[in-house]
């Protein structure tokens, strides 16, 4: 791997931190607008359960469709920043057809990043984040921000990487066919 080559994919990783920071920023103020709305309206709680998983003692949480709905909006809002500016060079296919590999991806980080955030919220984790300082008395001090935050920090490496492999890699290019023509 020439030094050149690195240096490009260096500026690519930069570009696509850049791009994923204003990510996590439009995932929080969702996640966040979210988590306010369904308190607002419906007096829910985000650590409420949402739905029992079958044939076990655990439960989806609110917080866990509260990601969800943020990572939708966010992985449109990468997508394209990533597809006009980090990624831009590269030879694409369609907007939609690039978007299907994008959000496969982001489904996989979303479940790396589920994981985390679940072992952040549960009390019995041994990597819970402390009730003593994360006490939800105000928004800094909420642990389903933090949670929701540093998950995404660890899912951003795993997403890069099979983002660039997958769904921005170049598109063949068609090989020139060159005809020669014979005198008679």
């Amino acid at each position: 791997m020439t030094i050149g080559r690195v240096a490009a994919n260096l500026r690519q990783f930069i570009k696509f931190g850049l791009v994923g920071g204003s990510g996590v920023v439009v995932n929080q103020a969702v996640f966040i607008a979210t988590k306010k709305l369904f308190d607002l309206a419906f007096g829910l709680h985000y650590y409420d359960p949402f739905l029992p998983i079958p044939f076990t003692d655990f439960n989806i949480r609110y917080y866990n469709v509260f990601a969800f709905i943020a990572f939708l909006v966010a992985n449109v809002w990468n997508y394209q920043l990533n597809r006009k500016w980090t990624f831009g060079a590269v030879n694409k296919v369609s907007w939609l057809r690039g978007f299907f590999p994008f959000l496969v991806t982001g489904v996989g980080a979303m479940l790396v990043s589920q994981v985390v955030m679940v072992a952040l919220l549960n009390h019995n984790s041994p990597v819970a984040l402390p009730t003593d300082v994360f006490d939800d008395s105000s928004g800094l001090r909420n642990r389903g921000y933090w949670a929701n935050m540093f998950s995404i920090i660890v899912a951003m490496p795993i997403n890069f990487i099979i983002n660039k492999l997958w769904t921005f890699r170049s598109k063949p290019k068609q090989p020139v066919v060159v005809e020669e023509t014979v005198p008679r």
